[in-house]
């Protein structure tokens, strides 16, 4: 006989639906789990279970009085890799293009002068200051500074579409200091082999050593997440296609380095157990930025 919609079923109609669909957490419905909070019987995944004298409960049922004592930021939730989860998760990115597109405004305003004083540039004569200029002469603000300058509009627009593309949903999953820290680690790295390893009066300039940290970074969590990386891999292909054409006048070493760099902290950044997950996750940005040191050192000795 057929069942009406709508008519109770009995258990062993119930019982393949249920093992094919799990109740998602409550706080992050990607996450499907078995586990629900002891008090309120939320589903909750292990991110948002806190122990309790009888099985786990949800951070909002801690904060409400169960004698457990977590701090009420228990109850805040957080992205994949601990980051504070935030109404804007683009902000970070939106400030980056924004001071990006600001400096490339200064450089058409003010000309050669301001583009030579800031970018990339181991050592060498520079005409305009009458002065030997570069790294190795003191000024390693260069790494940073390069890092926010371009050379032309086609260059500006290319590497923001990019950031924008890569960066605002890294930003939403690492959270914004972890994504800051992760840019800006990914493109000192990039400069860093760029000053140890290209011609010292060659300059450089541009964002997209960094911005290959986020595809190194970007490709780590579509792989926790056990996303489809073929449409990835395939842009950054293309892009490394155009690094190593000769004819394109492209820096490869900061997009190598930033890559490198981008691959390893963002490994750190979501696969670091919750127990430790700051002091590793920071950590790995401080190792970074020590080699970033040692490079600058061993190429200024050289130079020196």
């Amino acid at each position: 006989m057929d069942q009406a919609p709508g008519s109770p079923q009995g258990p062993e109609e119930q019982r393949p639906q249920d093992a094919q669909s799990l109740p998602v957490c409550y706080r992050h419905p990607d996450r499907e789990t078995g586990v629900r909070c002891t008090r309120c019987e939320r589903p909750i995944c292990p991110e948002c279970m806190v122990s309790a004298s009888v099985g786990f409960q949800c951070p909002e049922c801690v904060r409400g009085g169960s004698g457990i004592g977590h701090a009420p930021t228990a109850a805040q939730p957080r992205t994949i890799a601990g980051g504070t989860v935030v109404a804007d998760p683009r902000l970070v990115t939106k400030i980056l293009i924004g001071l990006c597109v600001a400096a490339y405004l200064v450089q058409r305003v003010v000309g050669d002068r301001f583009t030579e004083h800031f970018e990339l540039l181991g050592q060498a004569y520079v005409p305009v200051f009458g002065s030997v200029e570069g790294i190795a002469e003191g000024q390693p603000y260069r790494l940073l500074t390069a890092m926010f300058l371009h050379g032309s509009p086609i260059h500006i627009i290319f590497n923001m579409l990019s950031l924008w593309w890569l960066g605002g949903p890294l930003e939403a999953a690492l959270g914004r200091a972890r994504y800051l820290a992760l840019y800006f680690v990914s493109g000192l790295a990039g400069s860093a082999l760029t000053y140890l390893i290209a011609a010292p009066n060659q300059p450089s300039l541009g964002a997209s050593g960094a911005i290959f940290g986020l595809f190194g970074a970007t490709a780590v969590l579509m792989r926790r997440l056990n996303y489809d990386l073929r449409p990835l891999i395939a842009i950054l292909v293309i892009n490394l296609i155009f690094t190593f054409n000769p004819g394109m006048n492209i820096a490869w070493q900061a997009h190598i380095g930033g890559l490198v760099a981008g691959v390893i902290t963002g490994y750190a950044m979501v696969h670091a157990p919750r127990e430790r997950r700051a002091l590793i996750q920071y950590g790995t940005c401080a190792v970074v930025l020590v080699v970033v040191v040692v490079l600058t050192l061993i190429r200024t000795a050289q130079l020196s």
